[in-house]
């Protein structure tokens, strides 16, 4: 695939200048009538609570079918600073995972895909939210404080139609699962009561409990070679995103006592062909839920700050 055109004049995606300053380039080239469709304050409000801050599985900031990011509102060069913009988000080495669960979920990169500009870039404090089935991913330059990714996050893959085979065939995000439970079984008896949980939870329920009411098996009372593991399991679930972003996770996670302070969860309501493998499982700390849900499909729904009086606005 051929490289957006304002990036092949002197520079590639991997090398690319931070997503922050396309940001600023795309806000820049927008028309007053542009700005007016797309561009809010810091915190506008409306039926979806503080918009800049809502998080949900299928959605779109704004209106898709005259505002979409592949539609006549935007220029081409606007169109290829937005394509640079969405790619420099992610680490080059899940491009093409993510171009297939574009293709698969929502017919390809730009056919379904909204964008909204809060604030003013290169401001103390401004953020680009894109959204669409499967998809809400932010770019803030960290000026948003508190929160990893600019705030919560979704992604999700229905590989093979909505409704998955065991195993998820060709699904992006199962390898995460899977990852998951290759720590599941390294288990002894007494720590795998403690981390299967019959229910799960809503899958939008990702606000912060803070040290109370968590549900799983601590991280602090895993042997040594099971903490490695867990650390390789959010290592895994980290590595699409940008080395920032993956930093700012880790800095959140430290602000509450580290992935020592996480639960991990496993759900056996949901386990697809009842085989033991369960596609159902959550992370969470004190102000850290990454709650992935396999059944049907995969959504997982990603919520990090490092303090856990931060509000969540989520809706399933």
């Amino acid at each position: 695939m051929a490289l957006p055109r304002v990036l092949r004049a002197d520079e590639s995606v991997a090398d690319a200048k931070v997503p922050e300053s396309l940001v600023k380039k795309l806000y820049d080239s927008l028309s007053e009538k542009q700005r007016e469709e797309i561009c809010f304050t810091w915190d506008y409000t409306d039926d979806r609570k503080v918009l800049r801050t809502h998080v949900s599985n299928n959605w779109f900031i704004t209106d898709v079918k005259t505002l979409g990011i592949g539609t006549d509102f935007y220029t081409r060069d606007q169109k290829d600073v937005i394509e640079a913009l969405f790619w420099s988000l992610y680490n080059k080495d899940w491009h093409d995972r993510i171009r297939k669960q574009l293709k698969d979920d929502a017919g390809g990169y730009g056919k379904q895909q909204t964008i909204a500009i809060f604030g003013k870039p290169g401001s103390e404090k401004f953020e680009l939210v894109m959204t669409g089935r499967h998809l809400t991913i932010r770019c803030d330059g960290n000026t948003t404080e508190h929160v990893a990714f600019g705030g919560p996050i979704f992604y999700g893959h229905a590989a093979s139609g909505f409704n998955e085979k065991v195993n998820h065939p060709d699904n992006v995000f199962w390898p995460q699962a899977l990852k998951a439970n290759e720590l599941f079984k390294m288990l002894d008896g007494k720590q795998r009561e403690a981390a299967l949980i019959e229910k799960m939870p809503n899958e939008s329920a990702i606000a912060f409990q803070g040290k109370g009411k968590i549900s799983g098996l601590l991280a602090s009372e895993l042997s040594k070679d099971q903490r490695e593991h867990l650390q390789s399991v959010l290592n895994l679930l980290v590595e699409p995103y940008r080395v920032s972003d993956r930093q700012e996770v880790a800095k959140c996670l430290t602000a509450q006592g580290g992935l020592e302070q996480c639960r991990l969860a496993f759900y056996r309501e949901g386990d697809l062909g009842n085989d033991g493998t369960w596609d159902n499982w959550r992370l969470e700390g004190p102000s850290f839920v990454w709650h992935f849900r396999g059944t049907p499909h995969v959504h997982v729904w990603v919520n990090v700050a490092d303090d856990p009086s931060v509000p969540t606005n989520a809706r399933g």
